[in-house]
């Protein structure tokens, strides 16, 4: 048997015990990454010609899969019993070799760690009508997920390998290479044709910085998912400058569930899934905007305040500045009529009392008539839900 002492030490941990593990097929992974599996299941058996074939069908199909590469040159000096270890060969630069391990072990726990379908997002409390899907980045899996909306209500979709900022997450400053923790949208889609190569199929800004990221004293710009390069067919785990990068090939896979203005876009640390206390917080929550909106309507004006926390701002009023505002106005009014559409909320990570929540609102009154698109952050203090951010969105 060729030498395989230490052959992929750091895999094999994963590996070990899945012995009996369901086969790979119907693990819910991409081909990608069951071929890749079953090619280092196939080494883990000692079986390198399996091994050798499988990797040989992935880079017939991925000829720039660099990862695929290194395995397969793994497997040829290993069937010659010249191998201890991942990427043995002489003079491979060894920070290439960590970044593919990287990789190798990510792929890997996506298809050996598949979670079920049937669970939701915690963060998607509530699509609007017009919101047909949402995605949901779990940086701690490289994994983008794809939910569309039955009558208001995430299904799982599908989902993709992903690889995001040099230094991780929590983005704070311009050019920290870090990818932002919020709740985006996409602003644009940008044709290859615009773009320079390193940005592979084209490119979708988001909308970093947000209200909250603003008001939190985050700067910087430009976080977009985008593809790779030409010559690349995918990045290891962390390797881009903050942008979220998938393969061109799982980029043009995702364009169809992309609508500019309308899709949101969470990215979070790590998922978290949806209990029946959440169904219950999002109901309340739910009432509370209903209540502002009457509240509003009826032109008591202590009332409607009341919804808004003593920490509330928008744009450069403070709350102070905003009720003066508001009791101007609304003592100017014999009547006031405020109808809301189209409302989609959802929780924001690493806050999970607050929510960011959208519509569209239609306002009339005695003297004054307009119909916009509103965003609010609310915060729940003390078991109420409060609003500490209000505007256009």
């Amino acid at each position: 048997m060729p030498n395989r002492t230490l052959f992929f030490s750091l895999l094999y941990g994963l590996l070990a015990g899945m012995a009996h593990a369901a086969d790979l097929r119907d693990m819910g992974a991409s081909t990608t990454e069951a071929q890749l599996a079953k090619s280092l299941q196939a080494i883990k058996n000692s079986r390198l010609d399996i091994a050798l074939n499988e990797v040989d069908s992935l880079l017939r199909i991925n000829p720039n899969f660099k990862l695929a590469h290194l395995v397969k040159g793994d497997v040829l000096m290993a069937r010659a019993g010249a191998i201890d270890n991942f990427g043995s060969a002489a003079h491979a630069p060894r920070d290439r070799i960590e970044e593919l391990r990287d990789e190798a072990r990510m792929r890997l726990k996506r298809v050996l760690s598949q979670p079920d379908s049937k669970l939701v997002p915690r963060f998607l409390w509530k699509l609007d009508a017009l919101q047909k899907y949402a995605l949901v980045v779990d940086t701690s899996r490289a994994t983008l997920f794809v939910y569309e909306n039955v009558n208001g209500e995430p299904r799982y979709v599908t989902d993709f390998y992903i690889t995001i900022g040099k230094l991780g997450t929590d983005k704070l400053s311009e050019g920290d290479k870090r990818t932002p923790i919020g709740v985006y949208f996409v602003k644009a889609d940008l044709p290859k044709s615009k773009l320079a190569d390193m940005y592979g199929s084209g490119a979708y800004p988001l909308s970093y910085p947000n209200e909250w990221d603003r008001k939190n004293k985050r700067t910087g710009s430009g976080i977009w998912l985008h593809g790779t390069p030409s010559d690349t067919y995918s990045r290891p785990p962390r390797a881009s400058d903050g942008c979220v990068v998938l393969a061109n090939d799982d980029l043009n896979k995702l364009a169809p569930y992309l609508q500019v203005g309308i899709t949101p876009v969470i990215i979070t640390n790590s998922m978290a899934w949806s209990s029946e206390q959440d169904r219950g917080e999002r109901d309340a929550l739910l009432q509370g905007i209903e209540q502002w909106r009457k509240d509003w309507s009826s032109l008591d004006t202590g009332a409607y305040l009341k919804h808004y926390a003593r920490d509330f701002s928008s744009g450069n009023a403070d709350y102070a500045a905003w009720a003066k505002q508001k009791q101007q106005v609304n003592g100017a009014k014999s009547w006031i009529k405020v109808d809301l559409s189209n409302v989609s909320v959802f929780t924001y990570p690493e806050h999970p009392n607050m929510a960011v929540v959208n519509f569209e609102q239609d306002y009339t009154s005695s003297n004054l008539s307009n119909r916009m698109k509103k965003r609010q952050y609310w915060f729940k203090h003390n078991d109420r839900w409060q609003i500490i951010y209000e505007g256009a969105a």
